[in-house]
């Protein structure tokens, strides 16, 4: 049985509110859960580019916290 793992894309929209999709991982398939709307979708490949493109359409989030 493969073990479960979890890891966030975050980013923050031009209001300053921040906007979180989890990334399950369990084997090779991922879940995405968006915190803000509950978008979900189930991804193989790329899902942290997924999530990413998630925030910024549908929430405008696309200032990356890690960067400042």
């Amino acid at each position: 049985m493969p073990s479960m793992t979890t890891s966030k894309v975050s980013r923050w929209d031009q209001h300053g509110r921040e906007h979180t999709v989890q990334v399950s991982k369990s084997g090779v398939q991922r879940v995405l859960v968006c915190g803000t709307c509950g978008w979900r979708r189930s991804a193989q490949f790329l899902p942290w580019l997924k999530a990413e493109e998630h925030l910024a359409e549908e929430h405008q989030a696309t200032v990356d916290p890690s960067d400042s």
